[in-house]
């Protein structure tokens, strides 16, 4: 079975909030996707990392490209990098691209969905929407104390 999961991360990469914040911003998220198409309630795990973790969009990803040159990277070379990372945490961004050999950081890349690096994130996996709105992630941002970006994923 496959799994949808929109999540709300820091728009600061190392921010981690208190546990006080993560609470007001899980029972925010938890009134705004209250049920999921089989009338179950939603689950929302908060979850705090020790190094910079990738939340990348899963099967939406498409496309990449390099911020240097433009060109394509195919999305093999992103995968492996997740797996020969054991994982998708990382101790630094830096990195060459497979192109153009140009030295970057990951969060420059051109993800065609979006994609982003956090050590906080809350995850509402199988909420029955897309997407919070404008004025909603500005809500979710003012409940956890800091800006906010989401990510959809399909797993």
């Amino acid at each position: 079975m496959s799994d949808y999961i929109l999540s709300v991360i820091p728009a600061d990469q190392q921010w981690q909030p208190s546990r006080t914040a993560a609470d007001r911003l899980t029972a925010l998220a938890t009134e705004l996707c209250p049920r999921i198409p089989n009338g179950t309630d939603v689950r929302v795990d908060a979850t705090w990392y020790d190094a910079l973790t990738a939340v990348d969009p899963g099967e939406c990803l498409e496309s990449i490209t390099c911020p240097l040159c433009t060109a394509a990277i195919d999305l093999q070379w992103w995968a492996d990098l997740l797996e020969d990372n054991q994982g998708p945490t990382f101790t630094t961004l830096a990195t060459t691209t497979p192109c153009c050999g140009g030295a970057t950081t990951l969060d420059t890349l051109h993800f065609d969905e979006p994609c982003g690096f956090a050590r906080f994130e809350l995850a509402i996996w199988n909420a029955d929407r897309e997407s919070f709105t404008p004025t909603e992630l500005a809500t979710l941002a003012a409940a956890l104390g800091h800006p906010v970006r989401q990510i959809r994923a399909h797993i």
